[in-house]
């Protein structure tokens, strides 16, 4: 019998599924602009990437740097890919998530 997922909570989460989105150009920059994009919520670069590292402690992610580039005045970035202990908790955050809403109907 497996072990139960690590929780994930709501910054993770969508830190996460960020990182997903960008695919194999998964940053800093890009996972905010990636937030950006998909949500209303403002989230300060110093918690994503305090996020990101967080995330790769607990090994829902794995980093590497990447070539030195011109634009950014001949340093690397530090890439992110999702690993699979995180794809499980992901799925297991959203089927409770699911559950936790099903039946229910809100006001506006």
């Amino acid at each position: 019998m497996g072990r139960d997922p690590l929780p994930l909570g709501e910054l993770e989460q969508i830190i996460l599924l960020a990182v997903l989105q960008c695919g194999d150009d998964a940053y800093g920059v890009t996972v905010q602009e990636e937030l950006a994009r998909h949500t209303t919520r403002r989230v300060a670069s110093g918690a994503i990437y305090m996020t990101l590292d967080r995330l790769e402690k607990k090994g829902f992610l794995t980093s590497r740097l990447s070539e030195p580039t011109a634009e950014r005045g001949g340093r690397a970035k530090r890439c992110y890919k999702v690993t699979k202990p995180a794809l499980v908790s992901l799925k297991h955050s959203r089927l409770a998530l699911i559950s936790l809403w099903d039946g229910l109907e809100l006001a506006d």
